[in-house]
């Protein structure tokens, strides 16, 4: 009975097709703007956390600032600021959460092969850095202890610098020359390719990994950098500490206590600790506000397609008077003729939600295609936007069925 009254609602509905496809535009155009938004949205929030995430939500960060009241050095003079080896010390002796804590060490050099050149950033670190900063080995090896006690001269590479320096070939035990220098390359490893603001990641595309004892003992302490022509010397002796935590819910707590420990021992604010973990509850917060703000402007959209769709079904209603007329003289009873309205709004609302799926699949796709932006279509959008036009569908129609059931047969049957 129900597959008959299904298929005599598509019947009538097929009979002024024109109109029943004008009348699901607005169902159309709100489903798919409920699935474009929300997979716009899921891509921007899932691509922000999965960068949080590659920070490791079990590790602190802490950075070397340049305190603002030193920000301008003069050219004869060394600005001193930053964290020191001795902060890294105490931070990995003091907690009983901290597992372990990598010293880093930067400096800006050009690094040559051949008639082949690249502004590098040497990270003078540990082996302990592939630890923490979980990047994926490609060929080769990491610094290994011994190239710290023997200040080795050898370098790792990133992906990006061994394809901008190194033109094929064998690649390991292949010499690279920095600042005069000659380093051996023993390992590559995948680039990091993602950039996200207000994230500070501990790697770039550029990089060369040496040892800490290596890069301190070749190219001293004080690093010297032209600025608004003048040359800024700066001495600091760490860069950045990274810090990991035995257990996530004591990052939080381990950071706080590793703060109050550094303004004990720093009389400037010249240090910055960032908690990956933070971010990532950060970014999920963002997320659902984003998805709500998303999804009410859709509902809007879905509002203004279900009205369409009882305005219409209140015109068939006027239209086929006299037809409900002779169906409830012959018999029918008020109840069919509200389930068969009613059928007609669900069929009617169903296709425009299908049709909506399928514009939601396609905008994605150009908004990923000629803008590059990330775009996540999930099940669920797709689920909720069915469940919606349906809902949408019974709920504007029950007011059309109703009032065609409510006819009285006499004077249906005098309509003209």
């Amino acid at each position: 009975m129900l597959i008959r009254e299904i298929h005599l609602g598509i019947k009538n509905l097929m009979m002024h097709g024109l109109r029943s496809l004008l009348t699901i535009l607005g169902m159309v155009f709100g489903v798919g703007s409920v699935v474009a938004m929300l997979a716009v949205g899921e891509g921007a929030s899932h691509q922000a956390m999965e960068q949080v995430k590659m920070l490791g939500s079990n590790n602190i960060i802490v950075n070397s600032i340049n305190p603002a009241e030193t920000a301008i050095a003069q050219e004869q003079l060394v600005n001193v600021y930053g964290l020191l080896a001795k902060d890294e010390k105490r931070i990995r002796q003091s907690f009983e959460t901290v597992v372990r804590t990598v010293p880093v060490r930067l400096q800006r050099e050009i690094g040559r092969v051949g008639s082949r050149s690249l502004e590098l950033r040497l990270v003078g670190t540990t082996p302990d850095w592939v630890h923490l900063v979980k990047r994926p080995l490609l060929t080769g090896r990491f610094l290994l202890p011994r190239d710290l006690e023997g200040n080795n001269n050898v370098v790792v590479l990133t992906e990006y610098a061994a394809r901008r320096m190194l033109s094929g070939g064998e690649s390991i035990g292949a010499k690279v020359r920095i600042d005069g220098k000659l380093f051996t390359i023993v390992g590559i490893v995948k680039s990091h390719l993602m950039l996200s603001e207000g994230i500070q990641f501990p790697d770039r595309r550029e990089d060369a990994y040496i040892p800490l004892t290596t890069l301190r003992q070749r190219f001293g302490d004080i690093i010297t950098r032209r600025s608004s022509g003048t040359n800024e010397r700066n001495l600091v002796e760490l860069h950045q500490i990274l810090v990991e935590v035995n257990q996530a819910d004591r990052v939080e707590s381990t950071a706080h206590a590793i703060k109050t420990m550094l303004t004990t021992f720093h009389e400037r604010v010249d240090y910055q600790l960032q908690v990956p973990l933070t971010l990532l509850r950060e970014a999920k917060r963002t997320k659902r506000t984003f998805n709500v703000v998303l999804g009410s402007i859709a509902a809007i959209s879905l509002l203004v397609g279900g009205i369409g769709i009882m305005n219409i079904m209140l015109a068939n209603v006027t239209e086929r008077t006299r037809e409900i007329g002779i169906r409830r003289a012959i018999g029918a009873k008020r109840r069919q003729i509200l389930r068969q309205f009613v059928i007609e709004t669900v069929v009617l609302s169903m296709l425009g939600g299908l049709l909506g799926i399928g514009l939601g699949l396609f905008i994605p796709w150009l908004v990923t295609r000629y803008s590059g932006l990330p775009t996540l279509v999930t099940p669920a959008s797709i689920a909720l936007s069915l469940f919606i036009s349906m809902t949408i569908g019974i709920i504007f129609g029950i007011y059309p069925a109703k009032r065609a059931a409510q006819l009285d047969p006499i004077e249906a049957l005098r309509h003209d």
